[in-house]
C-alpha cells in the first residue's frame, strides 16, 4: 500500500470514529478516559497539535466543534451529565495506576 492510500484510510477511519461519538452522545468522556484513556477533548487536542505541525491555524474551540459536532459548550449542556463517584473513583485509580 502507498503512503497516500493509507493516509486516505487512516482519515476515513478517523471520520468514521468521530461520526460514531457524534451519534453516540450517551457516551460519557469520563467513560471513554477509563475505558480507553482518551476521550473527545483529547482528539480535539490531537488534531490541533497535528494542524499546527502542517503550520495551519486551528485553535482547540474549532477542534472541539469539529469533533463534538457543535459548539463544545452545546454539547455540555445538551449531553454531559455529572460524573458518579463510581466513575470518579474509577478514573482516579486509573490515574494512579498510570503514575506508579
Amino acid at each position: 500500500m502507498n503512503k497516500n492510500t493509507q493516509t486516505e484510510l487512516e482519515a476515513a477511519v478517523f471520520r468514521r470514529l468521530v461520526s460514531h461519538l457524534q451519534q453516540h452522545t450517551e457516551i460519557q468522556n469520563i467513560d471513554l478516559m477509563i475505558l480507553a484513556d482518551f476521550c473527545r477533548n483529547c482528539l480535539a487536542k490531537w488534531y490541533t497539535a497535528a494542524a499546527i505541525e502542517h503550520g495551519i491555524a486551528v485553535d482547540y474551540e474549532q477542534a472541539r466543534e469539529m469533533v463534538y459536532g457543535m459548539p463544545y459548550n452545546e454539547w455540555k449542556d445538551k449531553f454531559q451529565k455529572e460524573a458518579t463517584p463510581e466513575q470518579l473513583a474509577a478514573y482516579n485509580q486509573k490515574q494512579q495506576a498510570k503514575n506508579d
